[in-house]
């Protein structure tokens, strides 16, 4: 099965090779007809700590780094 790939903003890298990446969807309400944004948070593993807040970036399904951690970034 292949690997999902999302592409996001960085919105937090406090953390010790982990970054916060929000990553926005948009669609079309099924009733209403109007565009919807909606916007979701995934911690990431950043091995190097490259990336820094407001950067854009794609990650990685992969496997568990830690409690939180089920992606990795491989590009911005």
């Amino acid at each position: 099965m292949p690997k999902r790939i999302l592409q996001g903003v960085v919105t937090s890298d406090a953390n010790a090779q982990t970054v916060t990446v929000s990553v926005e969807r948009r669609f079309t309400h099924p009733v209403l007809k109007k565009t919807i944004r909606k916007s979701k948070k995934y911690r990431a593993h950043d091995e190097a700590n490259t990336y820094k807040t407001g950067d854009t970036v794609r990650i990685q399904e992969c496997a568990p780094k830690s409690k939180t951690k089920r992606w990795e970034v491989i590009a911005s």
